[in-house]
């Protein structure tokens, strides 16, 4: 559940959403309604901090819900409250007095108004969390809802029907029920044997919380201080040092220097693999060479 401050905050710019969609005639009436927040406190707008104060607290003697129990005179003080909590504080009023001499600048006074009364009330780090909730929560349910598509397909293509008979037949001892068609299989059996399946499905993979937005935030320093050590140990080693590439190292060069991806990389056999390797590819000459003879190699083949 998101942060309270975080909800605030949302609410907030929705209400900022409605209140720019309907578009109040007056861009002040946001601060007191159609009131006039002078006129409730019975000052004028050249009042200074000292007579808007004492026209308060006479205001609220008379009207304060404890010394006058009218209905009408509560209704009444919550306004002069409100009224003097905008004129208390300078930068409210300057706004306030902006919007009473710009009424045509509804988008910019409604966004002052709303960012006066919310934008600090709202601890940042909670705003970031809660963007951050949200956004992984909307990430993991578009990578499950991709990988399930594409689950759904594979199990139509007739290469996976044939992998489950063949699993069928396995776990069957190669006796299969006669009384069945060649082409039916039992719904319960299919999904047991379908979870033993290794599927897979190039573009889609199951979600994982370590892919998540908000969880690698939440690493970024260990992940930084990884990335860091890692580089400092590469430099050392064959930078200063010039050892050779150890295997993985060399290909994990081989692989970057292709720009083939990790998932594509690891479909390739392992024999193509330390053929590639051998080749050296990491250095520019060799690379050039490579794909000179890909292009002689598809000229020939044409």
């Amino acid at each position: 559940m998101a942060p309270p401050a975080t909800i605030r905050c949302c609410a907030a710019a929705l209400t900022l959403m409605f209140s720019i969609l309907i578009i109040s005639p007056s861009s002040s009436a946001i601060y007191c309604d159609e009131d006039d927040c002078y006129d409730l406190l019975g000052v004028t707008q050249t009042a200074n901090a000292s007579e808007i104060k004492k026209a308060y607290y006479k205001l609220s003697l008379k009207h304060h819900p404890d010394k006058n129990p009218d209905p009408e005179s509560k209704k009444l003080f919550v306004k002069i409250a409100n009224a003097y909590e905008i004129l208390k504080d300078e930068a409210t009023r300057e706004q306030y007095d902006y919007a009473i001499a710009h009424p045509e600048e509804v988008f910019y006074n409604t966004a002052r108004y709303y960012h006066a009364y919310y934008g600090h009330k709202t601890d940042p780090r909670f705003v970031l969390v809660g963007l951050l909730l949200i956004l992984s929560g909307f990430q993991y349910m578009n990578q499950m809802t991709r990988y399930n598509q594409a689950v759904a397909m594979v199990k139509k293509t007739p290469a996976y029907k044939n992998r489950l008979r063949a699993l069928e037949l396995e776990r069957s001892g190669g006796v299969t029920n006669k009384k069945k068609s060649n082409k039916q299989m039992d719904k319960k059996v299919e999904e047991d044997l379908s979870k033993e399946l290794e599927l897979d499905i190039k573009g889609a993979h199951k979600p994982s919380i370590w892919e998540l937005l908000g969880v690698r935030f939440i690493v970024l320093p260990y992940t930084i201080g990884k990335l860091l050590l890692w580089n400092g140990c590469w430099f050392w080693r064959y930078k200063v040092k010039q050892a050779p590439y150890s295997w993985e190292d060399a290909v994990y060069l081989t692989q970057r220097s292709l720009r083939v991806p990790l998932d594509a990389w690891g479909s390739i056999d392992e024999s193509t693999k330390e053929d590639l390797v051998q080749r050296r590819l990491w250095e520019k000459s060799n690379l050039e060479t490579y794909f000179a003879d890909l292009r002689k190699e598809s000229k020939r083949r044409r």
